[in-house]
């Protein structure tokens, strides 16, 4: 796995993230509402593994590109049910 980098919820993703990766990150984006009270926003991690970009936002959302290069968008809690 590489690192790649970080970036708040809301902000232009890096010009490193695929610009499919991006749009499922700016449709996570947009469904993430502002909080009231004024806590910060999450934040994204991009990561490479085998070469294949993962976006996952802190609140556990992960962005990953399906076999056709389009953007899924699921929770790491899917994983425990696999």
């Amino acid at each position: 796995m590489q690192l790649g980098t970080r970036w708040t919820s809301g902000d232009e993703p890096p010009r490193a993230v695929p610009e499919a990766l991006g749009r499922g990150i700016r449709d996570v984006d947009a469904a993430v509402p502002d909080d009231g009270l004024g806590q910060p926003r999450p934040r994204w991690t991009l990561t490479w593994l085998e070469g294949r970009p993962i976006a996952e936002l802190d609140t556990g959302v992960i962005v990953t590109l399906d076999d056709d290069g389009e953007p899924v968008v699921r929770h790491d809690v899917d994983d425990e049910f696999a």
